[in-house]
């Protein structure tokens, strides 16, 4: 098992918000080889921000780390993470940190992005560091 070490030691914060997240299929433009493991890293777009022009989009650095159902972080790298579950998510450039205090609140919606594909939507469950 390759293990995963919580952004938690490595930051020495906690997170900045919790989200109930939820991947598409393949059928539904998400990703073409199942769910990724733990140390993804797309990029977050609040719903708002989703624009016909994929290219006038704006994304920010804000990425999860994986819960399990008992809510403890998932530590094995080696295996995709479930379909649908809850994400710690981590702002990494705190210059952008008041901004995202006016826009993160409890039902906020949006997306896991990579290139330019939605992967997975998402919806804030709990603020935790951010407030």
């Amino acid at each position: 098992m390759e293990k995963h070490k919580p952004y938690e030691e490595i930051r020495n914060r906690r997170c900045d918000f919790i989200v109930y997240y939820k991947f598409y299929t393949e059928k539904e433009g998400g990703r073409k080889t199942g769910t990724p493991s733990q140390g993804y890293r797309p990029d977050f777009m609040y719903a708002e921000d989703d624009v016909e022009e994929r290219n006038k989009r704006k994304l920010w650095i804000i990425q999860p780390q994986f819960l399990d159902n008992n809510d403890n972080v998932l530590l094995d790298k080696t295996i995709g993470v479930a379909e649908s579950g809850k994400a710690q998510m981590w702002i990494l450039n705190k210059t952008f940190y008041e901004i995202h205090k006016k826009r993160i609140k409890i039902g906020q919606k949006g997306f896991y992005i990579e290139g330019s594909y939605k992967t997975a939507e998402c919806e804030v469950i709990e603020i935790v560091g951010l407030k």
